[in-house]
């Protein structure tokens, strides 16, 4: 299967103009390039370490309300 849409997309690579073909090529460099490294597994320890400092900074007052969330996003 791998095989068959490697030459698929060969073959439309082929029909491309040089803008295009350098357009695609940017584009698949941003997909390689922004791949995510695999997530690592932290132990129990670390997790509720985590857990516990996301616990006080809610109690330190350092979050944002929904509604801020929101006001954020439409800004963004």
């Amino acid at each position: 299967m791998a095989k068959a849409l490697e030459q698929e997309l060969f073959q439309y690579i082929l029909r491309l103009d040089e803008a295009e073909k350098e357009s695609v090529l940017q584009m698949l460099k941003t997909f390689v390039k922004g791949r995510k490294k695999k997530a690592t597994r932290v132990s129990i320890k670390q997790y509720n370490k985590e857990i516990d400092e996301a616990i006080a900074r809610v109690e330190a007052g350092e979050f944002n309300t929904h509604e801020e969330v929101e006001r954020m996003s439409k800004d963004w």
